[in-house]
């Protein structure tokens, strides 16, 4: 499960960090809210952990436009306001729950996982089109036809099915996949999305990975 931290704290942002990651969650941090509603609208993360006084934007502003994305990703709103107003701005902005500073990290932890269960089925499988991307296995399943996927065959498809119609850049997923201080360079990307274009073909799967040059890749799915 990866969750998303919005905080321009950036020694509460390292210790929210390390408190999830002991959990087995992995984490990334960003330190403004610009950044942090271009991270959640990319639609890889299962969780976004919300601060709300940041530079650039604020953090109900950034709830606002990440709905406005149709990103249903859940968001756990952090601030040291408190009032019945401030949290009343807060869900109304799209946050789905609102804890204030200072927290005690045992309730933090009952939030996310309390969060993290409304999701349901989607914590062990995607779907998109007539295809389901099993994340305890790591196969692509299409009726009764199915195609185990490399790690990171796997890691491409997970985002591309998070993301859906929404296109994630060859830049990301190289960072994301590969790691930032990987070798690897575009084409890498290009070769793993031609083999999982076979793959889905070979299971029936109506999905399809259309490319937007300079955009990168999104998903369509339909026998047009």
């Amino acid at each position: 499960m990866k969750i998303l931290i919005i905080e321009d704290e950036k020694l509460l942002a390292k210790s929210l960090c390390d408190l999830l990651e002991s959990k087995g969650f992995e984490t990334e941090a960003v330190y403004d809210g610009k950044s942090g509603r271009e991270y959640a609208e990319l639609g890889i993360y299962d969780l976004l952990i919300l601060d709300v006084m940041m530079p650039e934007m604020d953090g109900y502003e950034v709830a606002r436009r990440v709905r406005a994305h149709r990103c249903a990703t859940p968001i756990l709103m952090l601030t040291a306001k408190s009032s019945l107003e401030d949290r009343i701005e807060g869900l109304n902005a799209g946050a789905d729950y609102y804890l204030t500073k200072p927290f005690d990290s045992r309730e933090l932890l009952a939030c996310v996982n309390a969060l993290l269960r409304r999701q349901g089925a989607q914590v062990n499988e995607l779907k998109f089109g007539n295809t389901f991307l099993d994340l305890e296995s790591g196969k692509l399943i299409c009726g009764n036809k199915n195609v185990r996927l490399s790690a990171r065959e796997f890691d491409i498809m997970r985002f591309l099915m998070q993301a859906k119609e929404n296109n994630v850049s060859k830049e990301t997923l190289l960072t994301k996949v590969w790691g930032y201080d990987s070798n690897a360079v575009e084409n890498h990307v290009e070769v793993y999305v031609g083999f999982l274009r076979k793959k889905l073909l070979s299971i029936g799967s109506d999905i399809r990975i259309e490319a937007i040059r300079r955009l990168g890749y999104h998903l369509e799915a339909g026998n047009d």
